[in-house]
């Protein structure tokens, strides 16, 4: 028997991400920051419209008590 070199057959295919699925990767992450960005500015509006109603409602709170403080 005569000595023989073994070759590995190399496939083509690439390991690793697809064009496609890269893709996808890159819509869900720009999809997830969106909806992060709408989540964070709902919060922050329901936030600051509470902050908002509670002075609006001192303020009137401040305005009755000075006026019936007065009458007395």
């Amino acid at each position: 028997m005569s000595a023989a070199i073994a070759l590995i057959a190399v496939s083509d295919d690439r390991s690793g991400l697809k064009t496609f699925d890269l893709v996808l990767l890159i819509g869900g992450g720009i999809i997830a920051a969106l909806v992060a960005f709408a989540l964070l500015n709902f919060v922050a509006g329901v936030i600051w419209f509470a902050i908002k109603f509670i002075f609006v409602i001192a303020v009137i709170g401040l305005i009755a008590w000075l006026v019936v403080g007065r009458r007395k």
